[in-house]
């Protein structure tokens, strides 16, 4: 079995980013040499997310309203007593979650139409890391 392990860094300009990292997942299966398996996409930071969706902006504009209406930005978080702001963040990288698992076959992401991969950033301005870890044959 062969593996690859690559990192990708991320200093986000806004707090709240979604940027799509299928091209870079692809080009990690590549690399890797593996025809049949499977990669590991994970955001190495507890306010980062990983999802699989539609690369379409409405969509992305959705998602983002519906995950500030479920974890808003508020004042009194009690995450926030630590001097930390980012309690909303830690909630909505808890509703995407952290990483995915796509499957690879005959060298490339086994996907369905439309299906891409990004990495979801919540409190960002800050250099983060994810890992992408390619498994196969």
């Amino acid at each position: 079995m062969k593996f690859l392990t690559e990192y990708m860094w991320f200093n986000a300009k806004k707090h709240r980013e979604y940027v799509n990292i299928t091209a870079d997942v692809e080009k990690a299966i590549k690399k890797s040499g593996i025809k049949e398996g499977m990669a590991l996409v994970s955001a190495m930071h507890i306010t980062a997310g990983v999802y699989v969706n539609d690369a379409e902006d409405g969509l992305i504009a959705d998602i983002d309203e519906w995950l500030e209406k479920l974890a808003p930005y508020r004042e009194n978080y009690r995450h926030h007593l630590t001097g930390e702001t980012n309690g909303d963040s830690h909630l909505k990288s808890l509703l995407v979650h952290h990483e995915v698992v796509v499957p690879v076959t005959d060298g490339k992401l086994d996907f369905g139409p439309w299906q891409q991969i990004y990495y979801a950033e919540f409190d960002g301005q800050r250099k983060k890391r994810l890992i992408i870890k390619v498994m196969g044959e």
